[in-house]
């Protein structure tokens, strides 16, 4: 009687316990959740904008993570000459960049992504 009273090592306790193995499988189950819905759509992202900076070339009209809107008009390694205004041109780092804009592309309708 004292055994089937919830006392350790009666039968009642037996139920609540779970196989090391068990808890393994959980734990792989929750690692792959975290990488197919976390990490791999991160590098697929940056894969892609690595993609898109690298394809930048002289003339391509460019938007900045700050708003500026400019004009490419010399590359070096790591740094764009850019032309915001006129007679005005400024050095930015390829890190900067965040979107290119196509030349038949509405200005509005990039700024709203």
């Amino acid at each position: 009687m004292i055994g089937m009273g919830g006392m350790p090592g009666g039968a009642g306790s037996q139920g609540g316990q779970q196989s090391p193995y068990m808890m393994i499988g959980w734990v792989v189950i929750m690692l792959a959740l975290f990488y197919f819905l976390l990490i791999r759509p991160q590098q697929r992202k940056e894969k892609e904008r690595r993609n898109l900076i690298s394809s930048i070339k002289t003339g391509d009209k460019i938007i900045f993570g700050g708003g500026l809107i400019g004009i490419v008009a010399n590359i070096k390694d790591n740094v764009f000459t850019v032309k915001i205004a006129d007679n005005t041109k400024i050095d930015v780092l390829r890190g900067a960049v965040t979107r290119v804009i196509q030349k038949d592309e509405d200005l509005g309708q990039a700024t709203k992504e």
